[in-house]
């Protein structure tokens, strides 16, 4: 059966006697393609999963995430394949089932409610293989390179005591690069009538914290840019900010509260979850590295 592939602009058609068919092109990965189907279909799941809404204030950054994530889930595939990192259909479908339970769903109901959402079941399937890939490479990483000594983990539980004795911001951070900086006083307005500060975060920061929901957890004062120490002062519990520009970028801060050591009282953390404290922070420093390193040699070509 003869076959004839013909790139032209967004398409490529496929001739076969028994039918053609057109497949449109969002986005090359070093050479793997992204369709303007699958990132429909990305964008339905996130919808669906963050219930953020679309509307002129959050519509490019929506559309800007769905394709960075979609290009991102390409680069770690390929990472791991790299590495010989396979994922069963099993450990698949065991994550799929964790999914229904979390969610209160029927075994084995999921992928009708995907299908009647209009989500292709195989996009969920693909996030899925991504992720669990992604984390096993960065573990394998992580302990190739060691583990927090002891002699880390109480420097780091001297250093936490120590701290007992500063004021300090528990604060919560987006931060958008000047290239991605469109819309931010629409974005602002969203956070404070969204009580949801740490789901947009996790969504549009550019920033490490996006992981953790944009929580920088307590910084000393005199620890921040002054700009941004400066707009804290001003701030009462709860407020968040305008945006705020700080070299190449702006960040949008959230107060959580406030510390005073001579009026407040804090818990001293346990050498356990210091531990676990350094853990996250290695891992996910090697994330960001790698993930960086992966984007700059990409060949990534994007179609308008």
């Amino acid at each position: 059966m003869k076959k004839l592939l013909i790139l032209l602009g967004l398409c490529i058609t496929i001739n076969t006697p028994a039918q053609a068919t057109a497949l449109k092109i969002a986005a090359l990965v070093n050479g793997e393609i992204i369709s303007t189907e699958d990132l429909q279909s990305q964008l339905k799941s996130f919808m669906m999963n963050t219930q953020i809404p679309m509307n002129a204030q959050t519509r490019g950054m929506i559309m800007q995430k769905v394709l960075n994530s979609a290009i991102d889930e390409k680069l770690k595939l390929q990472e791991a394949e790299k590495n010989d990192i396979t994922i069963t259909e099993d450990e698949i479908k065991a994550q799929l089932r964790n999914i229904e339970k979390k969610n209160n769903i029927p075994v084995g109901q999921l992928t009708e409610i995907l299908k009647n959402a209009e989500i292709n079941p195989q996009t969920v399937h693909e996030q899925i293989k991504s992720d669990l890939a992604w984390l096993r490479l960065i573990r394998q990483k992580y302990y190739m390179e060691g583990t927090p000594t002891q002699k880390e983990i109480n420097a780091a539980l001297k250093e936490a005591q120590e701290d007992l004795n500063t004021p300090k911001f528990l604060v919560s951070e987006i931060y958008i690069k000047k290239d991605n900086a469109k819309n931010l006083s629409d974005l602002v307005y969203n956070l404070r009538n969204d009580e949801r500060f740490e789901l947009y975060a996790m969504q549009f920061s550019d920033s490490p914290s996006a992981a953790n929901g944009g929580n920088l957890g307590w910084i000393n004062t005199g620890k921040l840019p002054f700009i941004l120490e400066n707009h804290l002062k001003k701030m009462k519990t709860g407020d968040i900010s305008d945006p705020i520009k700080v070299g190449n970028g702006y960040y949008i801060l959230k107060l959580n509260q406030t510390f005073n050591p001579a009026t407040d009282k804090l818990q001293i953390p346990t050498s356990k979850e210091i531990k676990a404290l350094l853990e996250n922070q290695k891992m996910e420093a090697l994330s960001k590295k790698l993930l960086q390193d992966l984007r700059q040699k990409a060949v990534i070509e994007i179609r308008s």
